[in-house]
């Protein structure tokens, strides 16, 4: 969380004094913008601390009065006056002003340079990051105890760090835990987004307003199968730390879910593959730790196949060794490279079949991709099996496939559910292509870059991931190429 005007003003070798705004001291300080600019406003954000001597200033009360209120409009945090360099001393119509519209107003004395208080700032921002992550980190380590008592211990604890409501809602709607106990009648208000959600075709998530407070609502479950929802409220918006947090209980309770509700009669060793093909497992969790001790040892090599062929695949989900599920109406074994999966599985299927590159656990998410994408491939040539490491294309490959479409799909869901869908989508498309550049990427666009800026902001509070990773960024970029081509 950014520091506040107070924490800048108590550092005494800035040697700053308060003029005004005595009653304004926990403002949020986001950055310093130093200006000399008789309208600087277009060039802020809001949250700055301003800084400027008055050189080009034009004199008189109305002129101050007009600065003062340009500044209070943009919603700036303060503004520090340099004195001693034009002007001896805060010119008084600058302090009446700022006193009349509710604008803090600091001297910065002669010996106190500007790049001082920037440094100071961005020290202060530093600490509170490090301070934030330092939190995070503990309130998910203690998520991650508290899934070994169940998915209600998860709920208490998340609501607990949130200091907000928390509930877990079955596949249904009903009520199946509320954090704290009083919570419990809003799940009614979250009925018919829950019906919305569940007849969507991507797996969406919902920002709502019920009762003059900001609810989050989340699917559970992995393989695209919904197990529960889980909708967080509060009186404010989540921070960065907080939608992390949320995102590491997500996973645990879909994990949770799945294994207290096994479907169509697969056993703990079936749910726990299908959550860690969906990407959805701490594999730091000691209770993930225990299952994966009992699978076959890496690398290991997932195959899939022409859904036809699911019934010719035994249900239990270890045979002769390997491990089975079925991920959207087709059988998935994996096991051990050394045992060669996808050639077992096309002898007991008799094809086609797709098998992905040896792998670890961690990296399972993209072989489900490569599997998939080889299956596409043999069920094209009419071939038996098809090994990913024998297709052409590399990455950009995936873009043309089904399965590329799929993952997709999934990624930009939370901008594909949103009702602003079209705007927010060539908005991200514009910025990647720009590489991040606004000016660029508003006239790419043909929009001001406000309002850009706008949304850019939304679509970081509605994806999961960091738009500023190169990695997720590139996920994005294939996954808008694809979407583009559908």
């Amino acid at each position: 969380m950014p520091p506040t005007l107070g924490a800048i003003l108590r550092t005494p070798r800035l040697r700053l004094r308060l003029l005004t705004g005595w009653d304004a001291l926990d403002r949020r300080v986001r950055w310093v913008a130093v200006s000399e600019l008789t309208d600087p406003t277009p060039y802020l954000e809001g949250g700055e601390l301003v800084l400027t001597t008055g050189v080009r200033w034009q004199d008189g009360a109305e002129a101050a009065h007009d600065y003062v209120r340009r500044l209070v409009a943009r919603d700036v945090a303060g503004l520090g006056f340099g004195s001693g360099v034009s002007h001896d001393e805060v010119p008084a119509d600058l302090v009446d002003a700022a006193a009349e519209l509710g604008l803090p107003l600091i001297e910065v004395p002669g010996p106190t340079p500007f790049i001082a208080i920037g440094k100071e700032v961005s020290r202060l921002l530093a600490k509170a990051e490090y301070e934030g992550l330092t939190r995070a980190f503990a309130a998910q380590r203690q998520l991650t105890q508290a899934s070994l008592h169940g998915a209600e211990a998860v709920v208490d604890r998340l609501g607990g760090e949130l200091g907000g409501w928390v509930l877990l809602l079955a596949p249904d709607g009903a009520l199946r835990h509320a954090f704290p106990a009083g919570a419990g009648p809003r799940a009614a208000a979250l009925t018919e987004e829950v019906r919305r959600l569940r007849g969507s075709r991507h797996r969406a998530s919902a920002s709502v307003s019920s009762a003059g407070e900001s609810v989050a609502l989340q699917p559970l479950g992995v393989g695209g199968r919904v197990c529960g929802f889980l909708a967080v409220g509060g009186g404010r918006r989540l921070g960065p730390d907080e939608r992390t947090l949320v995102n590491a209980a997500i996973s645990l309770l879909s994990l949770e879910l799945e294994r207290s509700v096994p479907a169509r009669g697969e056993g703990v060793r079936g749910g726990l593959l299908e959550a860690l093909l969906a990407g959805a497992v701490a594999l730091d969790s000691p209770s993930v730790a225990r299952l994966l001790a009992a699978l076959p040892p890496e690398p290991v090599v997932l195959a899939a196949a022409e859904g036809g062929g699911a019934a010719a695949v035994p249900g239990d989900p270890a045979v002769d060794g390997f491990l089975t599920a079925e991920l959207d109406g087709r059988p998935v074994v994996l096991g051990s490279a050394s045992a060669d999966p996808g050639a077992a599985l096309a002898g007991i299927t008799g094809g086609p079949v797709g098998a992905a590159d040896p792998a670890g656990y961690a990296d399972l998410p993209t072989a489900r991709a490569q599997a998939e994408r080889a299956l596409d491939a043999a069920r094209r040539d009419g071939a038996a099996l098809v090994r990913h490491r024998d297709l052409p294309g590399g990455f950009l490959g995936l873009v043309d496939t089904p399965s590329g479409a799929r993952l997709a799909g999934e990624l930009l869901a939370p901008l594909l559910a949103h009702r602003s869908a079209e705007d927010l989508v060539a908005s991200l498309r514009g910025y990647l292509a720009a590489a991040g550049r606004w000016d660029a990427a508003a006239e790419s666009l043909g929009i001001h870059r406000h309002t850009l800026r706008y949304r850019i902001t939304r679509i970081r509070e509605l994806l999961p991931g960091d738009l500023d990773d190169p990695d997720y960024r590139a996920e994005l970029w294939l996954a808008l190429r694809t979407l583009q081509k559908d």
